[in-house]
């Protein structure tokens, strides 16, 4: 079977007895399964009251339950809202609140959800827990008694991501509702940017949490298009190089911290497995370090790819041929993208100028939910942006250079706290790092340094010394931290995403950054 038919619903349809999903603890669906317990989702979820354009909120970890959330909102016309499971009560009660949801299911393994559902307001009938949930009713309730047929006046429904809120309040990202059949869309062509194609034997590997925006994504559109999903809840290194090995999954989503991890495995370790299956490797969401991406072009090959993108829309994307024709470069525009790189006074720039990058979609807008003002604003036209700064070559390649938040301005010198946490990770002592400006009475700020040690490291005076004068031959002078604190564990969400806030504000107490 070359071709399938499109979406999961039908091929779930034409070969109910595929397998299209191993979950967490090793069991598998078949395509007939999943589909019945969609369908008594989407029955349960219009009983409770929901209809088209309705949202629904999901607090759950990597399994079964939450995607079939995701493929019944699919089918339904429903908004889904994936709640981060390492939020506190207030931060999910926000984000049930303001999304409008008007069900909750969570998972027992998340006490805070139940506290929430009652900041939130949202009655007890319309919460539904996996597990002893205080408060909530069985999971089961929402599907038992429901027909396992296809509902009727089946539409599309889309996926309504908050952003990660590292500063001020998470916004909700929403798009206009299609208003067709799902069949009508085809819903695996996200793949095709990187040259994976429907069936052709392909294995998914969810080793990431569901509820960020790209996991979701590639793991709905590999669905989509014929391939099983192999889920991990909770990563580990020599874990995911097992079901590699197992599974012969030829496809993932991954983050630099795991490729970080994957590498501190010993040489033994790494060689028990096979990992020749694995055809793309692709990692996002924060920056890779040049000796970490070379690294695992070594050990895995030409599948480390790489992509530049946002929750809100738009991207790059670089083989590992294009990286390493130009080291450093997330890649060029997708087919459906375009790139720029604006300055503060929203003029373009030429190839070969540092500024701020924008990018837009061919394939439609969004808003923030329920904030116009955060809508309209940091765009220029049809382009908007996150803040990156970056250059564009005469190619067409991007090169990121940071944040332009996060960016430290020393005695009026622009300085990139990426090449420094580049330079601290080549430290065979260093697991994670970070760098960031604190206050200075003369040059306003001045680099500091945080390090997680490895395993086997003790922090003491005498590390901090080794590091730092590791940096002095790598970093020019005006770079090199000044200082180095240690932290236990660098506050890092699961996808990979440095919360640099966290680590920066209390050295500012008392003082007003000047960025």
């Amino acid at each position: 079977m070359n071709q399938p038919p499109n979406g999961f619903w039908a091929q779930a349809a034409a070969d109910p007895d595929r397998t299209v999903l191993t979950a967490p603890d090793g069991e598998q669906w078949s395509a007939g399964r999943l589909h019945a317990d969609v369908n008594r989702m989407v029955h349960g979820l219009r009983a409770a009251g929901l209809r088209e354009g309705d949202a629904f909120a999901v607090v759950l970890p990597n399994g079964v339950e939450l995607l079939t959330a995701y493929l019944a909102a699919s089918q339904a016309g429903f908004y889904l809202v994936p709640v981060n499971h390492h939020l506190v009560g207030p931060e999910i009660a926000w984000i049930v609140a303001d999304s409008g949801a008007r069900v909750l299911i969570a998972h027992e393994r998340f006490a805070d959800a139940a506290t929430a559902a009652d900041e939130a307001g949202l009655p007890a009938s319309h919460r539904y827990g996996v597990g002893a949930v205080p408060g909530s009713r069985p999971y089961a309730d929402l599907l038992d008694g429901h027909p396992a047929g296809p509902p009727e006046g089946r539409t599309l429904g889309w996926v309504m991501n908050y952003t990660s809120g590292t500063t001020g309040r998470p916004r909700g990202i929403r798009r206009p509702l299609p208003g067709k059949r799902p069949e009508e869309t085809y819903l695996g062509g996200f793949l095709g940017i990187f040259g994976i194609r429907p069936f052709d034997d392909n294995v998914h590997l969810v080793c990431s949490p569901l509820y960020h925006t790209a996991v979701l994504q590639f793991a709905g559109a590999a669905l989509h298009i014929g391939h099983p999903l192999v889920l991990m809840d909770g990563w580990a290194p020599e874990e995911m190089l097992r079901l590699i090995d197992a599974h012969r999954c030829t496809h993932t989503h991954m983050v630099p911290t795991q490729f970080h991890r994957l590498l501190a495995l010993p040489e033994e370790v790494r060689a028990r497995y096979d990992v020749s299956s694995m055809r793309h490797a692709i990692h996002g969401a924060a920056p890779c370090p040049d000796h970490v991406k070379r690294a695992m072009i070594d050990w895995w090959g030409s599948c480390v790819e790489e992509y530049y993108a946002a929750s809100e829309g738009g991207g790059a994307f670089a083989t590992a041929e294009d990286w390493l024709k130009k080291p450093g470069t997330v890649g060029k525009a997708w087919p459906i993208s375009e790139l720029a790189v604006f300055d503060d006074d929203g003029n373009r720039l030429p190839a070969g100028e540092l500024g701020t990058v924008y990018m837009k979609m061919s394939t439609g807008g969004f808003s923030y939910h329920k904030d116009e003002t955060k809508t309209r604003k940091n765009r220029i036209g049809d382009f908007f942006t996150v803040g990156d700064l970056g250059v564009l070559d005469a190619d067409g390649y991007l090169f990121l250079r940071d944040r332009k938040i996060d960016m430290i301005i020393a005695g009026g010198v622009n300085i990139y706290p990426a090449e420094i946490e580049s330079a601290l990770l080549t430290h065979p002592a260093v697991a994670d790092a970070a760098a960031f400006g604190i206050p200075h009475a003369d040059r306003g700020e001045e680099v500091k340094a945080v390090v997680e040690p490895a395993e086997g490291h003790a922090p003491s005076d005498a590390l901090a010394a080794a590091i730092l004068a590791h940096c002095e031959e790598r970093l020019a002078g005006y770079k090199r931290p000044r200082s180095l604190d240690f932290i236990t564990a660098m506050p890092r969400d699961p996808n990979g995403k440095l919360y640099k806030r966290r680590l920066r504000e209390p050295y500012w107490e008392g003082f007003e950054r000047p960025l």
